[in-house]
C-alpha cells in the first residue's frame, strides 16, 4: 500500500477512489441493455458520489458520526472467476466484477483506517468500509437471486 504522509493525504487519495467507482458504475450502465440492470449501477454510482461527498465534508472539518453496524459477507464473490469491462458485458459478469470492486474497495478503507492514528478518521473510515461491504451484499444477494437461481 502507498505510504501516506497525513490523514488529508488519506482523504485525498479515498476521494479519488469514490470518484473512479462513481465513474466505474456510470461506464457498466452504459453497457447494461436492460433498463432495471443500467438503474442498478446508476444507482451505485450515486451511492459511490454520496461516499465521495461524505469524505469531502471530512475534508472540509465537518466529522459525521459513523454507524457502528458490521455487514454480513456471502462470500460468493471470493469465488467467482473474474471478469474484465467490455462492451459486450453481460449482467452475470458485470455483477462478478461489481462485488471484486467492491471487496477491493473494503480492503482499502480497512487498510487506510490501520494507518491513522486520528481515532475520528479511523472512525469514518471503518464506517466506509463497512458501506463498502453492503455494496457488495447486495450485489451477492442480487447474483444469488437472478443467477444462481436460474442454474
Amino acid at each position: 500500500m502507498r505510504e501516506f504522509k497525513s490523514v488529508e493525504e488519506i482523504i485525498e487519495f479515498a476521494i479519488g477512489e469514490e470518484a473512479a467507482a462513481a465513474s466505474f458504475y456510470r461506464d457498466l450502465a452504459t453497457k447494461m441493455d436492460r433498463a432495471w440492470m443500467k438503474e442498478t449501477f446508476a444507482q451505485f454510482a450515486r451511492e459511490e458520489d454520496g461516499h465521495k461527498a461524505k469524505l469531502e465534508k471530512i475534508q472540509a472539518g465537518a466529522m459525521p458520526t459513523p454507524p457502528a453496524e458490521k455487514v454480513m459477507d456471502l462470500k460468493i464473490g471470493d469465488y467467482l472467476v473474474d471478469a474484465e469491462p467490455s462492451a459486450d458485458l453481460d449482467y452475470q459478469q458485470a455483477l462478478i466484477l461489481a462485488m471484486k470492486k467492491e471487496k477491493v474497495a473494503f480492503r482499502m478503507y480497512s487498510d487506510l483506517a490501520s494507518v491513522t492514528d486520528d481515532q475520528a478518521v479511523r472512525d469514518i473510515l471503518l464506517s466506509l468500509a463497512q458501506e463498502e461491504a453492503k455494496h457488495k451484499l447486495r450485489f451477492e444477494v442480487e447474483y444469488d437471486d437472478i443467477i444462481l437461481q436460474e442454474n
